[in-house]
């Protein structure tokens, strides 16, 4: 079932359900009162990532607050997205439209990893989980992908399911087509590892050559930035391998 892309649709932390009152934070309060200038009745739509999405109406609202009122069901809560999607933090511009493309595109883990060339050695997760969620309210998304905490690259590999083939994009790929080293892949649970603005190491670029759960692939003859890099390969990925 499609989203309703004409409520308004916010995040939740608390358990939903019929007749179930909540009350909305002070920002969202805020937002519905003095931004969306909505009165008693009116209905949005919430969502928890657990318990599915619901019409909630406000039942109640003062100077600061709002409480909200569960209704009913409207669309039940989907699995989460089986890709683990790995990436080497960024600056805060850059890393924040990156983990909202991988929120969009179909990611149901989000793991940063610390690598070499990392430019960012200790990114805000809170600021993170933030992106995580707003991309989630905007885009009618259900399962909000899971955000770990900061892994070194080479306890990320040590610490790896071997029955999870981990595609990593390589800058030094002797062709530029990824399709054919996707089309010959046959497993079905599927990770992803974008490096940082510098690239891997030869150091790392040797140890992941080198594992038999590691396929590498190119991203074209065109020299991208990590954060075009990161959403062009999970475009290539959805659409050949994925769930498009």
């Amino acid at each position: 079932m499609r989203a309703n892309y004409k409520m308004q649709r916010l995040f939740v932390p608390d358990d939903l359900g019929p007749d179930i009152e909540i009350e909305a934070s002070q920002q969202q309060s805020h937002y519905l009162m003095h931004v969306l200038r909505l009165g008693e009745g009116a209905e949005i739509l919430v969502f928890n990532g657990r318990d599915g999405e619901w019409s909630a109406a406000i039942a109640a609202r003062s100077k600061k607050s709002v409480r909200l009122k569960v209704l009913t069901l409207q669309r039940p809560q989907p699995p989460l997205p089986d890709l683990v999607y790995c990436f080497a933090p960024l600056k805060q511009g850059r890393l924040d439209y990156l983990v909202q493309k991988a929120v969009e595109m179909g990611a149901g883990i989000l793991q940063p990893v610390i690598t070499q060339h990392t430019q960012v050695a200790k990114p805000g997760i809170e600021r993170l989980r933030a992106n995580v969620v707003e991309a989630a309210e905007q885009c009618g998304i259900l399962a909000v992908p899971e955000l770990r905490e900061a892994e070194k690259f080479e306890r990320l590999l040590n610490n790896w399911d071997r029955e999870r083939r981990l595609i990593f994009c390589d800058e030094d790929a002797s062709t530029n087509n990824p399709l054919p080293a996707l089309q010959g892949l046959r497993e079905k649970k599927l990770g992803l590892l974008v490096g940082p603005e510098g690239g891997f190491s030869d150091d790392e670029r040797k140890m992941l050559r080198a594992l038999p759960f590691v396929t590498a692939i190119p991203l074209g003859p065109h020299i991208l930035r990590a954060d075009t890099a990161a959403v062009a390969a999970l475009a290539v990925i959805q659409a050949t391998i994925g769930d498009w």
